[in-house]
């Protein structure tokens, strides 16, 4: 290494997106040995800003330095070339392969021609070793934990040389255990020199691992501090640090509860005794609309999917609807107690892009609609008329497919299958997702129209300012668990972010601590 101190400088980046700035004018500046934190509200450009680094995305504005010699990355071999290697949120492994075959992945040691399998073994067993030796190097990725296989990417990494590793969420997908083995990989890693990018939504992991902390907000950098210099309150105000304008929604008349959740859990099918929800208790009444807050990995997709009789894992608890407890156990039998669901990706899952608008809008209600299993067109089009109309979908054209329209115009589709249905509950996973402002304007309204005519709604939103607006209730979510609740009206982003990025943790245990 050169005697520069800092191994990893990135001067002034800049990167855009269709004229979208996501990283604007941002200095990072590593030292070499540390684990240094990058935190940030989603969005915040955190994840754009390690793929330039990790050559994902070549087509950047500012300079790079690595120990201070000025590179250009273009591409991932040239940050492999640099020693910087990105271990993803989503792991990066072939399940069908394995363990030593993953990490020589393209680099295989050969004898003549022929792949030398006993010295590659034998090198990843080498690697593995001093994390974790009860990983078999010719087992398939696909039987491992999704913990042993971080440790496999870990050990690509450092087959590959990397001086520096950038790790992108890498507890997302975790158990307690693992992620306590996964903070001793790094502490060891730290204490042969191996420098360590760490992105986390966790506070309470930024505080447990990280030497120093650069907080990023809008795509720039905010400050870079020693982690031991700054409490938990005062880095979550950094990550938000903006003013909310007050929203006006008006006195609200609730109805009945729709809803009641007891003791809500799911496990996972893959590793037994991992919870991906554990312990949920809420009700929502007839006329409100409920907000889901939580970081990347807290499990608000989860919650609203189970809800919807399509749960990641196995469930346990008891769900009440209109006072009747009932088993969910597919998505028809949740239309059939009334109950939508808005995906979060509405072209993967909420609309069959190459049909017509109009017919993707009346799919939940076509039993309604059919008489001998023969559809009343005439009936069909004064439905997607009216729903046209009430949308204000552009253009007025039903018979265009989907595919055709606007990104907003494409979301009003979907809430228009479900405002056709006149559901009870109406289930959101980011509403406003990849909408222009006045799209998301106008979105919100539909959901507070649909809260008045009697429809109970529960949203999930990765950005605080919409949970803020819209919701009249605020439920926090951290690590599959219902943190905190609390009115909206009453809260502050600094007390949703506390409780979301799982300090109030922290200050528990050091609480009990002192006692």
């Amino acid at each position: 290494m050169g005697g520069n101190e800092y191994i990893v400088e990135m001067r002034s980046i800049v990167k855009d997106f269709g004229g979208v700035r996501a990283v604007d004018h941002v200095d990072l500046f590593v030292r070499k040995g540390e684990v240094h934190g990058l935190v940030g509200e989603n969005g915040a450009g955190k994840s754009t800003l390690m793929k330039i680094l990790g050559g994902v995305y070549s087509d950047y504005e500012g300079e790079i330095f690595i120990d201070g010699v000025k590179v250009r990355i273009r591409s991932p071999k040239d940050a492999i070339a640099a020693g910087i290697a990105v271990i993803h949120q989503e792991l990066n492994l072939v399940p069908q392969l394995s363990v030593a075959e993953n990490i020589f992945l393209g680099r295989e040691p050969t004898k003549g021609i022929f792949v030398d399998f006993a010295k590659m073994f034998n090198m990843a067993k080498e690697l593995l070793s001093p994390f974790d030796p009860s990983i078999d190097p010719r087992a398939r990725i696909s039987e491992l934990s999704v913990g042993k296989q971080q440790l496999v990417e870990i050990a690509r990494a450092l087959s590959l040389k990397a001086r520096v590793i950038v790790m992108d969420e890498p507890t997302s997908a975790l158990t307690e255990a693992e992620v306590e083995k996964l903070f001793d990989v790094i502490r060891r890693l730290k204490a042969t020199g191996t420098t360590i990018i760490y992105i986390t939504h966790k506070l309470r992991e930024v505080f447990t691992i990280t030497d120093r902390v650069t907080v990023m907000r809008d795509g720039k950098v905010v400050g870079t501090v020693r982690t031991a210099d700054v409490d938990h309150r005062t880095l979550a105000r950094m990550m938000v640090g903006r003013d909310i304008e007050a929203v006006e929604k008006g006195a609200k008349r609730l109805g009945n509860i729709i809803l009641r959740v007891r003791n809500l859990s799911v496990i996972s099918r893959e590793a037994y005794g991992k919870y991906i929800l554990s312990n949920i208790n809420f009700a929502v009444r007839s006329g409100e609309v409920v907000g889901i807050f939580g970081l990347m990995g807290a499990g608000r997709t989860e919650l609203l999917m189970t809800l919807f009789g399509s749960p990641p894992g196995i469930v346990k608890g008891e769900i009440e609807i209109g006072g009747k407890q009932v088993r969910i156990r597919s998505p028809i039998e949740a239309i059939r107690h009334g109950i939508g669901l808005v995906t979060e990706d509405r072209k993967a899952s909420g609309l069959i892009l190459m049909m017509a608008a109009g017919h993707n809008a009346t799919l939940p209600i076509l039993p309604s609609l059919s008489v001998m299993q023969f559809i009343h067109r005439r009936r069909e089009r004064e439905v997607i008329k009216w729903l046209w109309e009430r949308l204000q979908i552009v253009p007025p054209n039903p018979e265009m497919p989907a595919q055709n329209l606007s990104g907003g115009n494409q979301q009003k589709v979907v809430l228009a299958k479900w405002l056709a249905m006149r559901p009870k509950l109406l289930l959101l996973d980011e509403p406003t997702r990849g909408v222009d402002v006045g799209a998301r304007a106008e979105i919100h309204k539909l959901i507070r129209q649909m809260a008045e005519d009697g429809t109970g709604v529960i949203f999930a939103s990765s950005e605080l300012p919409e949970v803020l607006t819209l919701a009249d209730r605020i439920l926090v979510m951290h690590s599959g668990q219902l943190v905190h609740e609390l009115r909206a009206d009453e809260a502050t982003e600094e007390e949703v972010m506390f409780y979301a990025s799982g300090a109030h943790t922290f200050e528990q245990h050091d609480s009990e601590a002192t006692n």
